[in-house]
């Protein structure tokens, strides 16, 4: 039996985590590139505001881990962030890498013909959810028609004031493991799909949620074989550092 006879996620259920993360950069325009080229047709990535509002594409709270630079979000500037180097941490192939603000990321996904997935990140910087949520609204008004958009976070409260605002767009609650009361939580936002982490699946929770209407969708798995098993119970997309592995 060939990889292609294989049960898997259809190619518009493959999202590449932080761009091709294995590939390029994480949460740079290479990474979003390299996720195109390997076919996929969703990339994930993660916004955060920087300390004068502009929110920028970047995971985490500090700058140490994926920069040439040190310090919080909460103390620079757009203007100290763009002299960052953003790719030469990945490879020196990248040294020319810098971390893009969300609308340029969305012009970008629009000249390749990605979709994104924007996963709202709540740091202790972010005093304002208004502000948070008004500054993403903002940058994907700016996407092209066939640029679709979802929204993820693990704070409920930025997946309700997004749903309160934007009501068209898909809500994606984000969990490690789930949680008991997690029919509860859905309802509140509203959202109709869970992402979590791969290694809590199981065929239960799929029978479950399905019994519901909920989509589920992993994250983040590098190896097409974890999830075989997973495919005809109903699992609906998987969220990975090298889409290219569950796109042949």
């Amino acid at each position: 039996m060939s990889t292609s006879d294989l049960p898997g996620p259809s190619p518009d259920q493959v999202q590449a985590h932080r761009g091709a993360s294995a590939i390029a950069p994480e949460n740079t325009l290479a990474a979003f590139r390299a996720a195109a080229e390997a076919g996929a047709k969703w990339v994930e990535l993660d916004v955060a505001l920087s300390a004068d509002g502009v929110l920028v594409v970047i995971h985490d709270d500090r700058v140490d881990r994926t920069t040439s630079g040190t310090g919080s979000l909460g103390d620079l500037t757009h203007a100290d962030l763009v002299t960052l180097d953003a790719g030469t941490w990945f490879d020196p192939r990248f040294a020319a890498e810098r971390l893009p603000t969300l609308e340029q990321v969305i012009v970008t996904l629009g000249e390749l013909g990605l979709s994104a997935n924007v996963e709202i990140k709540q740091h202790a910087h972010h005093t304002s959810l208004d502000r948070l949520v008004d500054a993403v609204r903002s940058a994907i008004a700016t996407r092209r028609p066939e640029t679709r958009i979802m929204i993820s976070s693990f704070d409920p409260d930025c997946l309700k004031a997004m749903a309160a605002k934007e009501p068209d767009l898909e809500m994606a609650m984000l969990w490690v493991q789930l949680p008991q009361d997690w029919q509860a939580q859905l309802a509140a936002i509203p959202a109709k799909t869970i992402h979590m982490h791969y290694k809590a699946l199981s065929i239960g929770i799929l029978e479950e949620t399905r019994k519901h209407g909920i989509a589920v969708r992993v994250w983040t798995c590098n190896d097409p074989v974890q999830l075989l098993s997973f495919w005809d119970a109903g699992l609906a997309g998987v969220i990975t550092d090298n889409p290219a592995i569950f796109l042949k």
